[in-house]
């Protein structure tokens, strides 16, 4: 029986393991010390961490739970399951080299024809308003009016 279709985006993630560089994150285990307890393997971190930017999931606890109860989740990490304050500090210890091989993922995804890239403008523009729950007025209260 298979858990997921032969198509399903996380044997995307599970092949680059061959394409992607990741001397930077094994870099920063190499120079630490040896203590507390042992690191979850940093590639599949990693892949979880592309991953769940894919199909955007990014609070940690909702990655521990995804990771715990999905099954995608569960094929893609091994069926290991990090718990949040492990899968928080991976991010904030290596959010350059995310940034970094983020963009790498997203032109392999361009050329196995997954994504098309495009330009994306954000309007940020600033407008006032009255957000008061006292000054809100339900639909029958405006009829009233």
């Amino acid at each position: 029986m298979e858990w997921l279709p032969a198509n399903h985006l996380v044997f995307f993630f599970l092949d680059l393991d061959a394409e992607l560089d990741y001397s930077w994150i094994y870099a920063v285990y190499e120079n630490r010390v040896p203590r507390g307890v042992k690191a979850y393997e940093p590639r599949m971190m990693l892949v979880l961490l592309l991953y769940v930017s894919c199909v955007s999931i990014l609070c940690s606890r909702r990655i521990e739970r995804a990771c715990c109860e999905e099954v995608a989740f569960r094929v893609l990490i091994g069926n290991q399951q990090p718990d949040h304050s492990r899968i928080s500090d991976f991010r904030l210890v290596h959010l350059d080299a995310l940034a970094v091989l983020f963009l790498q993922v997203l032109r392999l995804c361009q050329k196995a024809g997954l994504v098309s890239l495009g330009n994306v403008a954000l309007d940020g523009t600033k407008v006032n308003a009255n957000a008061s729950r006292y000054k809100a007025m339900s639909h029958e209260r405006m009829l009233k009016t």
